[in-house]
């Protein structure tokens, strides 16, 4: 698999993780309303052109919910930022995307999209596999609060409630 990180992006629980996003029957699925609304209210929140409810499929993120990138429904899990998402417990912060010594290979910060600010907070099942991210995207760098993480936190806790209704 293509990596351009330069770090690995393979967590240790990878077959348990895809086999709970699998067991959600959620990929390759129509928009949803209530994905949709989640994105298009952090984009608007944060005030970024970008937010994206994305899963991390085995070689690939797929997009749930897409503002700003309508015509792009997946990324190449080893150029997607969320593939960084389901490494860590916690939110996922890049404020300025340049400065960053793993994503200096990355194509979405060195190529024409010109990435320079990245957010992304884990979905997680109910039993704690993470298995996607909500995140915002810049080509600004900007700045990312302590309160701007825990709303953005809040907005993956409603999805992984949608996600726990389905």
């Amino acid at each position: 698999m293509l990596n351009t990180f330069g770090v690995p992006i393979i967590p240790d629980n990878e077959t348990e993780r895809l086999a709970r996003l699998h067991e959600l029957q959620i990929l390759d699925t129509p928009t949803e309303k209530s994905f949709a609304n989640v994105a298009a209210m952090a984009a608007h929140m944060f005030n970024v052109p970008i937010a994206l409810v994305s899963f991390v499929d085995s070689d690939r993120v797929w997009f749930k919910a897409n503002v700003g990138m309508e015509d792009t429904l997946e990324v190449n899990r080893g150029v997607s930022l969320c593939s960084l998402v389901v490494l860590n417990e916690d939110i996922t912060v890049f404020k300025n995307a340049t400065t960053e010594p793993c994503l200096l290979a990355n194509p979405l910060v060195v190529g024409e999209f010109g990435l320079r600010f990245y957010a992304g907070a884990p979905i997680k099942t109910a039993d704690g596999y993470t298995v996607g991210s909500i995140c915002v995207v810049d080509k600004e760098p900007r700045d990312f609060s302590e309160a701007d993480q825990r709303v953005l936190q809040h907005l993956a806790a409603i999805i992984e409630d949608e996600i726990q209704n389905r």
